[in-house]
């Protein structure tokens, strides 16, 4: 066993990697919730605004400095943009377009990108297993998702939209991920610079959000504001603190593993509350997923 497979089964890994993954489960069928009488720009703002204000002041509990130099406003602003202006900015459109379910199904990709940018530029080898544990995980995704495109009710153009906005947010969130991984990176406190990243995604989003749609737009509903501050405390401070220690200790690629069993999650998630039916395509997708999971997750890595 390597010690990127120890360092997974260590308590201080495998336990976020859990909560984060149930949290980001839920995370779907909230932002749907989110969507209508408030523009997505506006209440990506509002998440960051929540997010990067505990932020700051866990930074300030924790004794971590909140000086952290040119270079490292200037890491702030690279992977935060990418991260918490691009990526969700795209989430939140894609949901206009296709179901909470798909968009959870596509993000799952994630293990693409972050594992081929690991292995280009930092320099992480790739083991047969672990490749074969990933074309067995995404075949099941890919079941997934053709039984999400048999269950929506969208217009084909509607889909292929919603699928290519997700997809940007994608490349988006593995741009910020791999960053985590860099050296310069990892030699900065994580509290001070997730507090920091998310600042300047609070200045592009709210850019935006004014420059396209004019003043900040408030709902007054209960449960629009308690999915902000669930997305802003849990879904963002807690997780991305969480998700970013997981990719310094065992790379981008086997934390992204958490994105595969989040579609699952969030399609138990709709079964609940939006009657998702499961069929046995379904079924067979999430067995194959976790399957693939358990492979790749034991895999050895490569010298």
């Amino acid at each position: 066993m390597t010690d990127h497979d120890r360092a997974f089964l260590q308590p201080r890994v495998l336990i976020p990697f859990i909560i984060i993954t149930l949290i980001w489960g839920s995370t779907w069928i909230v932002i749907k919730d989110q969507l209508g009488t408030v523009p997505a720009p506006w209440s990506v703002t509002y998440r960051f605004i929540i997010a990067g204000a505990a932020m700051f002041l866990y930074a300030r509990l924790t004794g971590a400095s909140l000086r952290i130099g040119r270079e490292g406003h200037a890491l702030a602003a690279i992977f935060g943009l990418p991260q918490f202006f691009l990526n969700f900015n795209f989430v939140y459109a894609a949901e206009q377009h296709i179901t909470s379910g798909l968009v959870a199904v596509v993000f799952a990709l994630l293990l693409v990108p972050n594992s081929a940018f690991a292995w280009l530029f930092l320099k992480h080898p790739i083991s047969r297993r672990f490749l074969v544990g990933s074309a067995i995980a995404t075949l099941g995704v890919g079941l997934l998702f053709v039984q999400e495109m048999r269950a929506s009710v969208a217009a084909p153009a509607e889909v292929l939209l919603g699928i290519g906005l997700t997809l940007l947010a994608v490349l988006s969130a593995s741009t910020a991920n791999i960053m985590q991984a860099t050296a310069r990176l990892r030699a900065r406190p994580i509290a001070s610079m997730l507090a920091w990243g998310m600042f300047y995604g609070v200045i592009a989003n709210a850019a935006v959000a004014w420059t396209g749609y004019g003043p900040p737009v408030v709902e007054y509903r209960l449960g629009y504001w308690l999915g902000v501050i669930y997305l802003g405390l849990f879904a963002s401070a807690l997780a991305f603190t969480f998700y970013f220690s997981i990719i310094r200790a065992i790379g981008p690629g086997r934390a992204a593993y958490s994105s595969l069993l989040v579609p699952i999650i969030a399609m138990t998630f709709s079964t609940v509350f939006e009657g998702y039916g499961w069929s046995a395509l379904a079924v067979a997708g999430g067995i194959l997923a976790l399957v693939g999971l358990f492979i790749a997750l034991r895999a050895r890595r490569t010298a």
